[in-house]
């Protein structure tokens, strides 16, 4: 009798134990979801280039794409967004690369975490068959959701852009060939710091461009504000974006097909 009463109260206080680590993965699975949804506006000349122009027309496919009005671009440009960053927050670099003759895509992924879907410019790429070459890259968490893409994808992607960010570890990029690699980063960049230069020149192809861009930081590589961890730049939003602008077309320019 005794031995089946203490039978039925393990059994509770088991019960009641499971129950106590059921509820508490619950709340922290919700907590994961409303911080990881949790992300900062994006700033009024980001809104500006989600609008067509009569250079560029920018549409929502699933993802927000920027043609160029007045030519048949042959090469293609897949972004992926950095952490806890709108897709949004890249249109005005978008807008600036499309007006230069490239078709530009942003994508949008899961939690706003790049890593829950390195395959995302697979979509884009195959919405647009007429598009010879393809580029993609990121901004830092997004950049290392793009070097995986790249990896899994040689036959279609031949160039990598790296803003503030490095290779998904082990991917092992460091002996791809056939790919041009490029990484921008600000030199008052707060988050990716000189141990995170080091780590990545091991883990790109020999040929990479590092790229500085005296007086960036962080957050300038896309239009959300200001961001925690980073430090403050000396130069404006548009001069570093005009900076990246410049060396990704010069990426883009040198993998356009020969006529």
């Amino acid at each position: 009798m005794k031995a089946g009463i203490m039978s039925a109260r393990v059994f509770r206080i088991l019960r009641w134990v499971i129950g106590l680590l059921v509820v508490g993965l619950v709340l922290s699975g919700v907590g994961f979801v409303v911080w990881a949804n949790t992300v900062p506006a994006i700033m009024p000349e980001a809104q500006t280039a989600l609008t067509s122009t009569t250079q560029v027309s920018v549409t929502n496919d699933g993802w927000l794409a920027f043609m160029p009005v007045n030519n048949s671009p042959r090469v293609g440009y897949v972004i992926y967004p950095g952490g806890k960053v709108p897709a949004e927050a890249y249109a005005p670099l978008a807008q600036a690369i499309a007006q230069e003759g490239y078709f530009v895509a942003i994508v949008s992924v899961p939690l706003y975490l790049a890593l829950f879907n390195t395959n995302a410019a697979q979509p884009v790429l195959a919405a647009h068959p007429d598009i010879e070459v393809w580029a993609v890259g990121g901004h830092s968490l997004g950049g290392v959701a793009a070097s995986q893409f790249a990896k899994d994808n040689p036959e279609n992607v031949k160039g990598l852009i790296l803003m503030a960010s490095q290779s998904f570890p082990g991917a092992g990029l460091e002996t791809a060939t056939g790919l041009e690699v490029i990484s921008l980063y600000g030199t008052l960049d707060g988050l990716f710091t000189e141990d995170s230069k080091t780590a990545s020149r091991a883990e790109l192809p020999a040929a990479t461009q590092f790229i500085a861009i005296e007086g960036g930081n962080h957050a300038q590589f896309g239009w959300y504000g200001s961001q925690a961890g980073d430090n403050t730049a000396t130069i404006s939003y548009a001069e570093q974006q005009a900076q990246v602008v410049s060396a990704t077309v010069a990426l883009l320019a040198q993998l356009a097909p020969q006529p």
